[in-house]
């Protein structure tokens, strides 16, 4: 697994690499032939300025065969849009400490569905040249209408006339997730993956652990 990152000192530095690096996420490849571990990625905040990255690794049974947090004084102010740019840097660093190399990145976010097409899934996917998936619990941009109450449904979410994600059903009767590509994953085999990685609960697995790794 690769890893470069560009390190911004002001917001518009922080823009420009967003912009640069856009064409280089790939929403054109399906994915992987086979998934045997997916890596779940969260950021915990304490306070305004440490963040606790976390990555939860499951193997294609959902069950836990490594994770690890790193904690760090955030690099980049608060500013929407941008937030990568604080969560990423201790991400890689939960990163570099697993001992199992994932062949999925879920993370708790946005991937094309970002105002600028380039969230946080997007810059990680191709930061570290793995696939990637957004899946956020709340809509950010565009608008989507409410999918059916069935398990397994969904419908477009809509920014400036492009389809840049899908508000996804993942328990019937319960509020949808958002899912949007990050790098190398179509949006119909992301929404597959979130789907065989929610088996009992709203949210996917290895988020939802990440997530728990992240505050405790």
């Amino acid at each position: 697994m690769r890893m470069t990152w560009d390190e911004p000192a002001t917001v518009d530095e922080a823009t420009a690499i967003q912009n640069r690096l856009r064409p280089l996420a790939d929403l054109s490849s399906a994915g992987p032939a086979e998934v045997r571990f997916t890596a779940g990625l969260d950021v915990g905040y304490a306070g305004d300025e440490t963040v606790t990255g976390a990555v939860v690794v499951l193997d294609a049974s959902l069950r836990v065969v490594d994770q690890a947090v790193a904690r760090e004084r955030a690099r980049f102010p608060y500013v929407p849009g941008l937030f990568a740019f604080r969560e990423i840097p201790p991400l890689l660093t939960a990163l570099s400490r697993l001992s199992v190399q994932p062949d999925l990145l879920v993370c708790d976010g946005y991937g094309v569905a970002h105002p600028r097409r380039f969230g946080l899934a997007c810059h990680l996917g191709v930061v570290t040249g793995l696939p990637s998936i957004g899946v956020a619990k709340t809509a950010f941009v565009g608008t989507s209408a409410e999918p059916p109450q069935a398990r397994g449904s969904w419908t477009p979410i809509v920014l400036d006339g492009d389809t840049v994600g899908r508000a996804l059903r993942t328990r019937t009767g319960v509020k949808p997730v958002y899912v949007s590509q990050g790098h190398r994953m179509s949006l119909d085999n992301a929404c597959a993956h979130v789907l065989r990685l929610a088996p009992e609960f709203r949210l996917p697995e290895p988020i939802r652990l990440a997530d728990r790794l992240s505050r405790t």
